[in-house]
């Protein structure tokens, strides 16, 4: 079918009334795939290709994910996320005393280039664009990825996807950090200049507003505090030499999709906005590409409930609609039962076809930016892109995002915003249908997925069993480079592959960087 309605009406791929005389670039709509992106990054959007279907998936062992990433791609999934277990995420391997009882629980369990290897056994990672969710370790794993793929033969310039790498707001509002801010910050630099120089085709950072939205954060302070941490990247990067269109082509984004899809909506193309306005006109990013604000979109995880779990699905559905409507590049959509415990392989599959009913069976891939000219949204816009730039305007004052965030800024204002929506739910003021309103007595109960305890005593074995047969003169004169690398100004990367290619494990190389760097201690002044 062409471009035509049901009805057999034309559609056309892009509706406006052009650019009026005096036409303002930085406030106005322009078109699609020029400054200021409002209307979206690509001329063509959706009318070309449709987003990147992702599936964020990884629980229990290295084996047990593999399996349901084979599902996922056979489902139709057109790009995988890595879910990482919080051991991994923080830096420890299985058996480390920190990790008991979380082995495999929120995510995969990864403490070595062995575990690696099982992952993405099959997978094609010549032709399959994989995001992983890992931050203070991010170049551990990034480098771990790159080493497999090197072994099925798949050089590192052909590899496409992305790291979160997004360390600043783990300060803010998630935790699973490790360094203090400054050599994590010093950490990410050096990845920017390791996948400029060898990965040039993988996004070496997704900046997060998801993880500050499912703290409670406004759609205003998830905007203004992503990217007020966004230029706090660019001026280290520019900060260890990097010119800002030799890297900033490759950040990316990552926002969270809500149930209120106007001004998620709204938000997104305020993003955009204010994104390109900043890299050219505070960093004078002459590549177009890098004043384009590319993004994840996660749906609304928060908003997921355990009551009357079905009901979700409607919740996941609003909050794609809202994402696609958006302009979002990639889109996770969650399982209906993510609120019990990790997504059965049915609701994994059912998650998917959502995406794929919305590119396939609605009419929202056949024009791009639908909204735009609609008089509400085009005022929602203006309207929260000027109170996002009234709140990075004062992280600015408290002297970047590094720095409020020592304070306690940005923290203390998502926590006030969480109180006032926790408050409106008790009283009933914001309705949550199956919670407050609309309940029924006697549920059925859900039989969720789990995880057998029995991964960390196996993790541990391997652990042991890895340990005892690698080279480990070899392993020690790899650390001692590295160890060495973190306490002068090379980049870290290169030392720190060569001691994963000895079979140096994720605890052990985050240990070494403890050693050189320590770890960070929050403060609450503001």
């Amino acid at each position: 079918m062409g471009r035509e309605s049901e009805s057999g009406l034309p559609v056309e791929p892009v509706y406006g009334p052009g650019q009026p005389e005096g036409f303002d670039p930085e406030r106005q709509l322009g078109q699609p795939g020029e400054y200021p992106f409002t209307r979206g990054v690509y001329p063509g959007m959706y009318t070309a290709r449709p987003w990147t279907m992702r599936q964020y998936a990884g629980f229990a062992t290295a084996a047990d994910s593999n399996e349901r990433y084979h599902q996922l791609i056979a489902a139709g999934t057109t790009g995988l996320s890595v879910a990482f277990d919080l051991p991994t995420q923080m830096g420890y391997d299985s058996d480390a005393v920190a990790a008991r009882g979380e082995v495999g629980k929120v995510g995969v369990a990864i403490d070595s280039l062995d575990d690696m290897r099982i992952l993405l056994d099959g997978i094609p990672l010549g032709t399959v664009s994989t995001s992983m969710t890992i931050n203070a370790p991010a170049a551990v794993l990034l480098l771990l990825y790159q080493l497999v793929a090197e072994e099925q033969g798949v050089p590192a310039d052909a590899l496409t996807g992305t790291i979160q790498n997004d360390i600043l707001k783990e300060y803010i509002a998630r935790g699973t950090y490790i360094y203090p801010p400054q050599p994590s910050l010093r950490l990410v630099a050096d990845t920017f200049a390791y996948c400029r120089q060898e990965m040039p085709h993988w996004n070496t950072i997704s900046i997060s507003g998801y993880h500050m939205a499912e703290a409670g954060a406004t759609p205003v302070q998830e905007v203004a505090f992503t990217l007020a941490n966004a230029k706090e990247y660019v001026r280290a990067a520019i900060r260890s030499g990097l010119a800002v269109d030799e890297f900033a082509p490759r950040l990316s984004f990552f926002f969270v999709a809500r149930t209120t899809l106007l001004e998620e909506v709204a938000k997104f193309r305020a993003a955009r906005r204010l994104w390109a306005h900043i890299m050219r006109n505070e960093f004078s990013a002459a590549d177009p590409r890098s004043q384009m604000l590319r993004f994840h979109t996660q749906t609304a995880g928060v908003q997921l409930t355990a009551q009357q779990p079905e009901v979700n699905m409607a919740r996941v559905t609003v909050q794609a609609l809202a994402a696609v409507l958006g302009g979002t590049q990639s889109l996770h959509t969650n399982s209906y039962d993510e609120a019990i415990a990790l997504p059965s392989e049915k609701a994994a599959r059912l998650a998917l076809r959502t995406q794929q009913v919305l590119a396939h069976e609605t009419d929202v891939t056949l024009t791009v930016d639908p909204f735009a000219g609609s008089y509400a949204m085009e005022s929602m816009t203006d309207d929260l892109a000027d109170a996002a730039a009234d709140l990075m305007a004062r992280v600015e004052d408290l002297g970047g995002a590094v720095a409020a965030i020592e304070q306690g800024f940005q923290k203390a204002e998502i926590e006030r915003s969480a109180y006032q929506v926790t408050r409106e739910i008790d009283a009933g003021e914001r309705v949550v249908v199956g919670v407050n309103r609309f309940t029924v007595e006697g549920e059925e109960p859900y039989q969720p997925l789990r995880v057998d305890a029995s991964i960390e005593r196996d993790q541990a074995q391997r652990l042991t069993a890895l340990r005892g047969r690698r080279d480990s003169a070899e392993f020690e004169r790899r650390i001692d480079e590295m160890k060495k690398a973190a306490a002068g100004s090379q980049n870290m990367l290169y030392p720190l592959r060569e001691a994963l290619r000895a079979m140096a494990t994720v605890g052990e190389v985050c240990d070494a960087l403890r050693d050189v760097w320590g770890v960070y201690r929050p403060s609450n002044v503001y």
